[in-house]
């Protein structure tokens, strides 16, 4: 599978989890915006190079990406406002929330 390939099926399981936790915010794949999809694409260059990673690192390479974007903490997601609920320390962030990255590293693990 290409990273590109990877990504979606990440983005995918993502969204359905997401759904599960009753956030049904996440749009498909493929009328994801470019940003969307490019920080699913930098999560999968991450894990390919840095395959010993934990969860927390997962994290803290998604938020370091999303301040280099101007995103801040918020309380509800704000995608006009760049403003999302898990711009905090991985300790922080509620067990529901820890789990995505679990998730991500899974599949990064499974299909590369």
């Amino acid at each position: 599978m290409t990273v590109e390939q990877v990504a979606m099926v990440c983005h995918e399981a993502n969204r359905a989890y997401c759904g599960g936790l009753g956030d049904h915010s996440q749009v498909p794949w493929g009328e994801a915006p470019e940003w969307q999809q490019n920080s699913a694409v930098c999560g999968v260059l991450f894990h390919l190079e840095n395959p010993d990673s934990k969860p927390s690192d997962s994290h803290d390479n998604w938020l370091l990406q999303k301040k280099m974007d101007g995103w801040v903490y918020g309380p509800v997601k704000d995608t006009d406002k760049k403003e999302h609920p898990c711009m905090v320390p991985y300790e922080e962030l509620p067990a529901g929330q820890r789990r995505k990255d679990s998730l991500f590293i899974g599949i990064v693990k499974a299909l590369s």
